[in-house]
């Protein structure tokens, strides 16, 4: 039994170390010099997913957003131009597994008989890049970034695609540090 349950811990443990791996992962940058607070308008310029499918809930979670800050879309000719790019791409992670029955470090040093077991495990990892130009100057002015792991359930992927892009706006539009 006692065997049973080290199995059952190393599992655990393991299967919430991957889970931590595969973290959303959100960032965003800023052009310090920009003044956002002369911008109120945005065009889309571009929307570049790896599936059709994906434009319009891409533009939907970014418009979405952007109206919660008080930013007005226009067809054309507004304040921002954004450009947005989703990327996917096949990782490989390693799992080694532990019987608990020795194998393995231990405080004496290596220990005992035991048997681990290592797999690999292909997961499809997704990339999302929005960006915001000046439309006058054609400058970045702005970058968000999402990183997550692609489930192949769709219904999923866009709750992630929504979390991900409310982290990325979440301290938009940004504040100049004070000199």
């Amino acid at each position: 039994m006692k065997s049973f349950r080290s199995a059952a811990v190393y599992t655990l443990f393991f299967a919430a170390m991957l889970g931590a791996a595969f973290a959303q992962q959100v960032k965003s940058d800023f052009d310090h010099q920009a003044n956002f607070s002369q911008y109120k308008t945005y065009s889309w310029q571009e929307v570049k997913p790896p599936n059709s499918l994906w434009d319009s809930r891409i533009k939907s979670a970014v418009d979405a957003r952007l109206a919660a800050k008080g930013w007005t879309q226009v067809d054309s000719g507004g304040d921002v131009a954004i450009v947005a790019i989703a990327t996917s791409h096949t990782e490989r992670t390693l799992q080694t597994f532990y019987d608990g029955m020795g194998g393995g470090w231990r405080w004496r040093g290596f220990g005992g008989m035991g048997e681990a077991t290592t797999t690999e495990q292909d997961y499809k990892e997704g990339t999302l890049l929005v960006d915001l130009y000046d439309a006058k100057t054609k400058q970045l002015i702005w970058r968000g970034s999402a990183e997550d792991t692609v489930s192949n359930n769709a219904d999923k992927n866009e709750k992630n695609l929504n979390k991900g892009v409310a982290k990325m706006f979440k301290k938009f539009p940004p504040q100049a540090a004070k000199a």
